[in-house]
């Protein structure tokens, strides 16, 4: 994408994060002389609406001190970067799941390599590909999941619930800090389709969820499941100044990409700036079999834009690291000056942001922690901007099993420096409770 402009990237661009991710010290948008006349060209932040305290004063203050009109603008071409996850980041609810549901309803997936669902995923488990095998059984290029319920109910469960509708775990044997199967076997089950096929299905699921009443369910097999989506205004807002004052603004999804592509025309993201979910591609179609990054060849299907995922391909595609540098944390003069996340999925690239990280709270464990801790200053806590959930009755348990390890066991949260974190109130929420979704 855009590594190439980021070689020359000046270290006093980030000068005032150079100090680590766990140091103390003032936050960047109060670095500013005091004496900076601040120009009356420069971007502001319109929406005001549904942004908590001083939220939306200090992404201004930051916007000022990094934009081209502060004093620590971009020089030598290099501009600072801000990376966005989507799904309940910029809009509400989850493009992956709308695209889902349409590709059920539509009957749109396609029937696996020799009527193998363990082609499909190298994760899936033998009780799934069974039960899979069962409920969508015969020939055919597509399944009949239109009209045939029981197979659209198999697929949907494996899907939403990582488990067959008889309860047996769907997906075992993978690093759950690098992998969530369930996202990527959305990618997966495009297989057969092109890019432009796939961007069309999401064209048609996007059409529907922003017509559709806000609360709206659609019944896919004898499921009801949410029917709707909505961008964020305030969102909207924040790319489209971040971009004035001249940031680099990027969507990291763990969608498939051409679905985030579809999506982020909404907010001015084009497709160069949305790194999602890729599939590996043969004449012109995809294949289930996905991209690489790091250490992680292609094909190898042991890494997506998740968690530490995410930070490799942020590390690669943005800023040009290659190989197993490209899955550590880079000097600050690479990394993004800003970053916005929901979810445990969005960790490792929040941490690396070097001035402001924006936090929507979904009760999110180990997320929540860490921003609430709020170590170095840094950490932003917003409600969600549409159906904010209430107060998290009990503190998250930061200190026993708020971290997931690659294992997928439980344990506690730890610093940077090895020492927990303690366990955290939830003190920023809405009047309501809202359904989660990734």
């Amino acid at each position: 994408m855009n590594f190439k402009r980021r070689a020359a990237a000046a270290t006093a661009v980030l000068a005032v994060a150079g100090a680590g991710l766990v140091t103390v010290q003032a936050t960047a948008e109060a670095t500013q002389p005091a004496s900076h006349a601040r120009p009356e060209s420069c971007p502001d932040l319109t929406v005001s609406k549904g942004w908590y305290g001083a939220n939306k004063a200090r992404l201004q203050r930051m916007i000022d001190a990094y934009g081209h009109c502060g004093p620590q603008r971009h020089k030598g071409g290099a501009k600072p970067v801000a990376t966005f996850d989507w799904d309940n980041t910029v809009i509400k609810n989850d493009i992956g799941d709308a695209t889902m549901f349409w590709l059920l309803r539509n009957g749109k997936i396609r029937t696996p390599e020799r009527g193998d669902w363990r082609t499909t995923s190298r994760y899936l488990t033998a009780p799934a590909a069974k039960a899979l095998a069962r409920a969508c059984p015969g020939p055919g290029t597509t399944l009949p999941t239109r009209h045939d319920t029981a197979c659209a109910d198999e697929i949907l469960s494996v899907y939403s619930e990582g488990a067959t509708t008889a309860g047996k775990a769907a997906f075992d044997g993978f690093d759950h800090r690098r992998m969530e199967p369930q996202y990527a076997w959305l990618a997966q089950l495009t297989r057969g389709w092109s890019t432009r096929q796939v961007k069309h299905f999401a064209a048609a699921a996007r059409k529907e969820n922003l017509a559709a009443p806000i609360g709206t369910e659609q019944r896919v097999g004898t499921k009801k499941v949410t029917g709707w989506v909505r961008y964020y205004d305030q969102q909207r807002d924040l790319i489209r100044t971040l971009k004035k004052a001249g940031f680099d603004v990027y969507v990291v999804s763990a969608s498939p990409e051409p679905i985030a592509e579809v999506w982020g025309k909404g907010v001015g993201v084009d497709a160069q700036h949305t790194i999602g979910i890729r599939n590996v591609t043969e004449h012109g179609r995809h294949t289930a079999r996905l991209k690489g990054c790091g250490t992680v060849r292609d094909g190898d299907d042991s890494m997506i834009t998740y968690i530490d995922g995410k930070r490799c391909w942020i590390n690669k595609e943005i800023f040009g690291v290659r190989g197993a540098a490209a899955e550590k944390v880079q000097p600050a003069a690479k990394r993004q000056v800003f970053a916005a996340g929901d979810s445990d999925t969005d960790i490792s690239f929040l941490r690396d942001a070097t001035a402001l990280r924006l936090v929507l709270n979904r009760n999110k464990n180990e997320l929540m922690c860490r921003a609430y801790e709020n170590g170095d200053g840094r950490w932003l806590v917003n409600p969600m901007f549409i159906e904010p959930k209430g107060k998290k009755a009990d503190p998250y348990p930061c200190a026993t099993t708020g971290y997931t390890e690659r294992d997928g066991r439980e344990g506690p949260v730890r610093r940077a420096d090895g020492s927990v974190i303690p366990d955290q109130r939830d003190t920023v929420y809405g009047a309501s409770t809202a359904s989660s979704a990734r």
